[in-house]
């Protein structure tokens, strides 16, 4: 199996400025595309900025799967040869929304995944998903999704790793936050352990610019099967675009000594 070259490219939504926010992603999945990406991540809820001040505002932004943004996006994989996996809003029946991520290949097949662990006022406004992260069979290999909140539920992200997840693509916005001087982000550290105990790489993309009052970590990271950052993992609060080439075989041995393998390790009758 060869190496995978992804891209994670940190960007600055703006609330509400789909038409915006649009522009910016073909931007970035083209520049993506120039430096041989196969994969490129991009933040959660690219599509429509963050920080909504109610449901009713996240509604008027929404769109369906046929919409314009996916739509771009769709066009952009297919003509550049890339994987896409990016955040957005998306419409459901009845009104309401989903926090969405979007993986669409090269050849127009498109998988979504609906955010399943809501944090904070995501509550007000999102129904949370009921389906696992999805695992798709790529060309270039076996990615799976979920975004921001997930990665910190252990279980879920074992899920995707014990479904056979070479890499986990996450589209995140990380709310920064008080911390101790000199320690890094703690979104950052999860992410690794994540990656470490699954021995699974892991690309989260974050993103920048203040939004309402609300400032990011800027986290982006993209973190090999031992845990170890390739690019990233420190809290750059600009944009900053990400680029690391995965030895994804790694992925699939799951020995970390001659008698421990960290899933057959595992003994779920006494937990």
């Amino acid at each position: 199996m060869n190496t995978l070259r992804v891209v994670c490219h940190q960007l600055a939504p703006r609330i509400a400025d789909v038409e915006h926010n649009r522009a910016l992603s073909a931007e970035a999945i083209r520049g993506a595309a120039a430096l041989g990406a196969q994969v490129v991540v991009l933040p959660e809820l690219m599509q429509s900025g963050y920080v909504f001040n109610d449901r009713h505002e996240a509604l008027a932004v929404s769109e369906d799967l046929d919409g314009p943004t996916l739509t771009l996006w769709k066009a952009l994989a297919s003509e550049l040869g890339i994987i896409v996996v990016a955040g957005f809003c998306e419409r459901l029946d009845a009104g309401r929304l989903a926090n969405s991520a979007a993986l669409i290949e090269p050849d127009g097949r498109l998988t979504v995944y609906r955010k399943a662990h809501l944090w904070g006022r995501e509550k007000l406004i999102f129904t949370p998903g009921n389906e696992p992260p999805p695992l798709v069979e790529t060309a270039v290999g076996r990615i799976a999704m979920m975004i921001c909140y997930d990665l910190e539920l252990p279980e879920w992200v074992r899920l995707a790793a014990l479904a056979g997840a070479d890499l986990l693509c996450a589209p995140v916005n990380w709310p920064d936050g008080p911390r101790p001087a000199d320690e890094r982000p703690a979104e950052i550290v999860r992410v690794q352990a994540n990656a470490a105990v699954n021995r699974m790489f892991i690309a989260a993309c974050d993103r920048h610019g203040e939004e309402r009052g609300v400032n990011w970590v800027g986290g982006s990271v993209i973190v090999d099967a031992d845990g170890y950052p390739l690019a990233g993992a420190v809290s750059h609060q600009k944009e900053q675009r990400l680029v690391a080439d995965l030895p994804l075989a790694q992925a699939r041995d799951k020995f970390i000594s001659e008698h421990n393998h960290v899933h057959q390790d595992r003994r779920p009758v006494l937990y």
